[in-house]
């Protein structure tokens, strides 16, 4: 199956090459905007910081860091998204120091644990994680040399203090960080999977590996110049940071969210036009719109005009802005692309977006991939689908059982150096050049990748019957009251399986659509709206079991359910 792109695109071979770049073509272009809260003078409550300032910016810290004695060292990121990150991140990258981003939701152990194992040399904070950094400093005084803070704090050296120094230096001729010659296939980005296992695994990446992704991207998705964009993603995940990269090549101007309670009001303070997000995040929106469109009582209405505009687009008659114009004012009135990646979305929440003008673009990939080794593209849809293999990258199936289903592999310039320290673990998952994803899925004959749930997930009955645990979450969460919910096999003494729900409602939902229910009353309606779930699966995969709460599930940082963990408390609580 021949790979389409549809836009130009320059292959680089590092970010110092995108990033010259991009200042090269858009030297006066806002590529941050910075909202100050506190300002009460609305002409100065935004900072711009344009494409050539921030090379400007980026060069006098970096020059700073080489004089402070960090040319070839690793650097820590410690913080949320934030202006000062994505800068620390770029000039880590452009004077080959090793950029080691860590979640700003770690637990101290974690913390700490990740630092030493990464052997970092100096830390970039938010103020946020202050206590975190003193408690470090107490407990292991002598194994990093620099802390280096966001912002202003007593007793520590400020990112904007190095920024001065490294302008004065650089006045005076010190190029030694601008004439650096980057080693694009050396090890600069040392990242700590999100995953679900125990302990994470730490990936190594290389510049190449990042831009050969960017380039890919640009191939066959529709960012421009005019978009805006929000940083919802966090940057300490792959995915958000090659995005926030990516959005800087493309020339966007890149804005950030005041926290998830606030994403319909920063849609509209930006008019932000596209967005990368996950699946949460995406639902959490969808969710919003039909309940607000159920409160004005316009459920009947936004149907009909959804089976209305999808006739017409059949005629090439595109209404749906127009026809849902609405909705689109919820949203800023702008917002025209949604990326999202990280997990499986459901297919009827992507297929809602289109039907009202807002273009749902999947993406699937791992941190190990850089992320992305499939995504849809603007013109190629099939909602349930994760897109087709990116231009560089190859994709094939492993182990293909009687229906096609197998593990996902992978090969291309975006796949890791391999797991620091963890000979055994890299040659595990890579092999002959294939990295093995772990997930797995099936194409269809137009070659678009379909994922059916994780290899290690799957469940087995004795009768052979496969059950992919995912494909009956996204059904279940549909439900208005569902949080969320996780299906696995509660093991049986004759050594099968009994299907079974976890499910965390909302009580506040729940208590608003079934007012003066006791929590007996609430469990039989829910069981009552699983057996008709049921009626829409083969028997095998009926759900037997029900268990009900209002306490989250145990996740990830990047909010993927940790099924092991969860399994032990399940079967500990009998």
């Amino acid at each position: 199956m021949s790979k389409k792109t549809y836009f130009e695109a320059t292959e680089f071979n590092n970010i110092k090459e995108i990033l010259y770049d991009a200042v090269k073509k858009f030297p006066e272009k806002v590529v941050y905007l910075i909202k100050n809260a506190e300002e009460k003078n609305p002409e100065k409550k935004y900072k711009k910081i344009t494409y050539k300032k921030l090379l400007s910016m980026v060069n006098s810290f970096g020059t700073a860091l080489f004089k402070l004695g960090y040319k070839g060292k690793r650097i820590a990121i410690f913080g949320k998204n934030r202006y000062e990150w994505a800068l620390t991140h770029f000039t880590n990258l452009c004077g080959g120091i090793v950029s080691v981003p860590l979640d700003k939701d770690l637990q101290y152990d974690e913390f700490e644990q990740s630092v030493k194992r990464a052997k970092v040399d100096a830390i970039v904070f938010d103020p946020k994680q202050t206590e975190k950094i003193e408690e470090f400093k107490k407990k292991n005084p002598e194994v990093v040399k620099e802390f280096i803070c966001m912002d202003k704090i007593d007793g520590y050296t400020c990112i904007n203090d190095l920024i001065s120094k490294g302008d004065k230096l650089l006045k005076k001729g010190n190029k030694e960080y601008v004439d650096f010659e980057v080693d694009s296939d050396a090890m600069n980005i040392l990242l700590f999977t999100s995953g679900t296992s125990a302990q994470s695994k730490a990936v190594m990446l290389s510049q190449r590996n990042i831009a050969s992704n960017i380039y890919a991207m640009q191939l066959v998705e529709p960012i421009f110049p005019d978009n805006v964009t929000i940083a919802f993603l966090p940057f300490h995940h792959i995915f958000g940071s090659t995005c926030m990269a990516m959005m800087m090549a493309c020339g966007v101007t890149t804005t950030f969210p005041d926290g998830i309670r606030y994403i319909a009001q920063n849609l509209r303070e930006y008019r932000v036009s596209m967005f990368v997000g996950v699946p949460v995040l995406v639902e959490a929106i969808y969710k919003n719109i039909k309940k607000e469109v159920k409160k004005q009582g316009k459920e009947k209405l936004v149907a009909t005009g959804r089976k209305i505009s999808g006739i017409l687009l059949k005629l090439k008659i595109d209404v749906r802005r127009k026809i849902f114009k609405d909705i689109h004012s919820q949203l800023g009135g702008e917002l025209k692309y949604i990326i999202s990646g990280g997990a499986p979305l459901d297919k009827e929440v992507a297929e809602y977006f289109n039907s009202i003008g807002i273009r749902i673009i999947q993406g699937y990939g791992l941190t190990e991939t850089a992320p992305v080794i499939a995504a849809e593209d603007y013109k190629l849809i099939k909602p349930g689908s994760v897109g087709r293999a990116m231009t560089n990258v190859q994709i094939e199936i492993a182990d293909k059982d009687e229906n096609g289903i197998g593990e996902v592999i992978a090969k291309g310039p975006n796949v890791m150096l391999g797991y620091y320290e963890d000979e055994e673990r890299t040659n595990e998952v890579i092999v002959d050049g294939w990295f093995h994803t772990g997930d797995l899925g099936y194409f269809d004959k137009d070659g678009h990748l379909f994922l059916t749930g994780r290899k290690k997930d799957m469940i087995v009955l004795k009768n052979g019957k496969k059950i992919f645990p995912e494909e009956i979450e996204a059904i279940v969460n549909r439900l208005d009251f569902v949080e969320e919910s996780m299906v696995f096999g509660l093991p049986k003494d004759d050594g099968d399986y009994k299907l079974t729900v976890k499910i965390v409602y909302n009580k506040e939902a729940a208590e608003k659509e079934y007012p003066g229910k006791s929590f007996d009353e609430f469990q039989e309606i829910v069981w009552e709206k699983i057996k008709e779930i049921n009626k829409s699966f083969p028997t095998y995969k009926y759900i037997k079991h029900l268990i009900l709460t209002d306490e989250e599930l145990i996740k990830t940082t990047t909010k993927k359910i940790k099924r092991q963990e969860e399994m032990k408390k399940i079967l500990a609580e009998g």
